[in-house]
């Protein structure tokens, strides 16, 4: 049975990662959460006050074990808050953070059989990917989403705020001049906003099994 390349990209809390680490499990292949690496520099950017090009001079972002490792340290508890959230919505669009991941990124996926979410996966970093899906919903849904997501972590989050958050990230991610998010053209669309979490998988994944076969 042949590897491939799985690009799946979407709008923010739509459930990327859940799906690509479900897929991943279920096919057998590496999954890489490519907005895990932004805000890792972001955590870093926040952290030291240093601007991201100085940045990316001197530090590394990896996985192990599935958790993103800022200078070898897993940071994976540490990126998923708002403010890091919106910290790396403005360090993704400088070029040169975009061309010191994407290189990582396409390393980590020259032997295929990976599973990869993000904004510009099958546009930019795997055009030629043999599987592009494309995740969407209402940002009503994926606003309530996330305010679920940070309650149970023990924030008090005002659902007005993380909607106005929902929408302004979306307008800097389709608008930014590097990379913008946008639909490959080859992209299958899945929009999730009525479909539960089994749903979705069962549908992605008999999508993913057609592709192999």
């Amino acid at each position: 049975m042949k590897k491939i390349i799985v690009a799946i990209d979407g709008y923010s809390s739509c459930g990327k990662s859940t799906i690509a680490k479900a897929l991943a499990h279920y096919a057998g292949y590496n999954y890489i959460d490519t907005g895990a690496m932004y805000r890792a520099v972001a955590l870093h950017c926040l952290r030291t006050g240093e601007a991201p090009l100085d940045a990316i001079q001197h530090i590394t972002v990896d996985f192990r074990n599935h958790h993103v490792c800022l200078n070898g340290e897993d940071v994976e508890g540490q990126i998923r808050t708002l403010e890091v959230g919106n910290m790396a919505s403005k360090v993704s669009p400088i070029k040169e953070v975009r061309a010191f991941l994407v290189a990582q990124q396409q390393q980590m996926g020259k032997d295929k059989g990976i599973v990869m979410d993000g904004r510009d996966i099958g546009t930019v970093v795997f055009p030629q990917a043999e599987l592009k899906l494309f995740l969407t919903a209402s940002p009503e849904v994926r606003a309530q989403r996330r305010f679920d997501e940070l309650t149970a972590k023990g924030e008090q989050p005002v659902f007005e705020d993380v909607l106005a958050d929902v929408n302004d990230r979306d307008y800097r991610d389709t608008h930014r001049a590097e990379s913008p998010l946008r639909q490959a053209e080859d992209a299958i669309v899945v929009d999730n906003s009525t479909l539960t979490r089994e749903e979705q998988m069962n549908k992605i994944i008999a999508i993913f099994n057609e592709h192999i076969h």
